[in-house]
This record gives structure tokens, C-alpha cells and sequence, in this order.
């Protein structure tokens, strides 16, 4: 499976951003008064969401919830978890 590095970098940093919006999460569980935190948890969000629109406009979707034309699309792209993040995708 050839995946390019664009791609492979941009699955990275889709997946920190998720880690630290779980990370925030919790903490804001613990201690919802902190402005600081929760700017910073809804900047992720935002950025969350711009890298998964752009991520799934130009390679393919991160999940099932899409609409497709025939054939059914999602397994058209090797799924993410599929991917070799170690080797490069190779």
C-alpha cells in the first residue's frame, strides 16, 4: 500500500489533535472554570474539523458517515487504521 507522505502527516496530526481533544476533555471533566483550557479545547475542535474536511477531500473518508455514489466509495482507499504509520505507509 503506497500512501504519500502528505497523506501520512496529515493522519498524524489528525490523530494528536484527537489525543489532546480526549486529554482536554477529561481535564474540563475535573475542571470546568478553566478559560484557558477550554480555549484551547475549542480551538482543537475547529482545527479538528478543518483537517478531516481537508483530509477527506483529498484522499478519502476517516469514517462511514458520508454519502456515495455506486460503487459504495469506503472501500475504494485502504481504511485508516490500515496504514503503516512506522513505514511511511509502505
Amino acid at each position: 500500500m503506497d500512501i504519500s507522505r502528505d497523506r501520512l502527516e496529515m493522519l498524524k496530526e489528525i490523530m494528536a489533535v484527537d489525543f489532546s481533544l480526549v486529554e482536554l476533555n477529561l481535564y474540563l471533566d475535573t475542571h470546568p472554570m478553566d478559560q484557558r483550557a477550554l480555549r484551547l479545547h475549542n480551538e482543537y475542535v475547529i482545527k479538528h474539523k478543518m483537517l478531516k474536511e481537508k483530509y477527506e477531500k483529498d484522499y478519502a473518508p476517516l469514517t462511514h458517515r458520508f454519502t456515495s455514489d455506486c460503487p459504495w466509495e469506503w472501500i475504494e482507499e485502504p481504511w485508516p487504521w490500515e496504514i503503516d504509520y512506522e513505514m511511511g505507509g509502505k
